[in-house]
């Protein structure tokens, strides 16, 4: 990844948003296990100047667990041969799994450390690493802890899904009630999806549609759309908006996608031409009010997003 390679520190300064592009870029390399481009992209990150402290503590923790996770990843990439060779019976998880129980061996309140780092920071790169160790620790207190917190306290939509995805990974099976703002979402944990893959057809038409448009009219939108959109469908799963999403025929799809390409339009541009984006996607006069609730509802998103960093 010779796209990170950079001078010395004093020479590199981050805007907000380039700041928060390498942010998005940093999860999905995370959440996709390319944990070599993840360090490579951490060493850069470590490299600028002018961030807050505990942006630079936050990647410094992030790119040593790493280092000790998965050290065949620091100079060999992510899918090294020749470990692959040698050891092919150990995987990633398994590695994962042996260093958090190992951790967990010499301090015994390890898994409460995690839990807190949960429960008490914003969500970031080091909070969904303390919900993948948690994944590995045995004990039901963990489980207990995580489904009594989702439905107690006032949790970021984002980080609901992230639990229940620990939850699910860690064979937890039944129905949760979560508040999300003035509605409730009944999620069956068994169900959540923990791939892209695993989400309804639904999700991935309305990125399809998109793509088809992005492709004439603006090629370097899809990517921030499908990035966005992946963040937004952890956000609203379960909800009133998900289950609209999923129950509406091809209307509903192209409404979804023409408002996508709304947000992302106006981010990257700068300006709104919302009747341009709504004759691209055949958006009619009659279907308006459901396209200006689908973009109220990813504006909200977006701008709750922007306000935890």
């Amino acid at each position: 990844m010779n796209e990170f390679n950079a001078p010395a520190k004093e020479n590199i300064v981050l805007f907000p948003k380039t700041l928060d592009y390498y942010q998005i870029q940093l999860t999905v390399m995370l959440e996709s296990e390319r944990y070599g481009e993840a360090m490579e992209l951490l060493r850069f990150l470590l490299q600028c100047q002018g961030q807050e402290e505990r942006h630079y503590e936050e990647w410094q923790s992030l790119h040593d667990w790493l280092a000790a996770a998965f050290p065949y990843a620091v100079q060999g990439g992510d899918t090294d041969a020749a470990f692959q060779a040698e050891e092919p019976e150990v995987g990633e998880e398994d590695m994962a799994r042996t260093l958090a129980r190992s951790k967990l061996a010499e301090d015994a309140g390890y898994a409460d450390k995690l839990l807190k780092r949960v429960m008490d920071e914003p969500l970031s790169e080091s909070t969904v690493l303390a919900l993948e160790q948690l994944s590995y620790l045995e004990g039901g207190q963990v489980d207990e802890a995580l489904t009594g917190w989702l439905q107690q306290a006032e949790v970021h939509p984002l980080l609901q899904f992230r639990t229940l995805q620990t939850l699910r990974r860690r064979g937890v099976q039944g129905t949760i009630i979560l508040s999300r703002g003035h509605e409730t979402a009944e999620v069956e944990i068994e169900t959540v999806p923990l791939s892209s893959d695993e989400f309804p057809p639904q999700v991935s038409q309305v990125l399809e549609r998109v793509a088809e448009q992005a492709e004439v009219h603006e090629p370097t939108l899809y990517y921030f759309a499908q990035e966005l959109w992946g963040q937004f469908i952890m956000s609203i799963y379960g909800s009133g908006d998900y289950r609209t999403l999923l129950d509406g025929d091809d209307s509903q799809l192209d409404i979804w996608a023409g408002a996508l390409h709304q947000i992302v339009s106006e981010s990257l541009n700068g300006s709104r031409q919302e009747e341009e984006t709504r004759g691209m996607y055949g958006i009619t006069g009659t279907m308006r009010f459901q396209f200006e609730g689908a973009y109220r509802s990813l504006r909200g998103f977006v701008k709750s997003s922007l306000l935890d960093k």
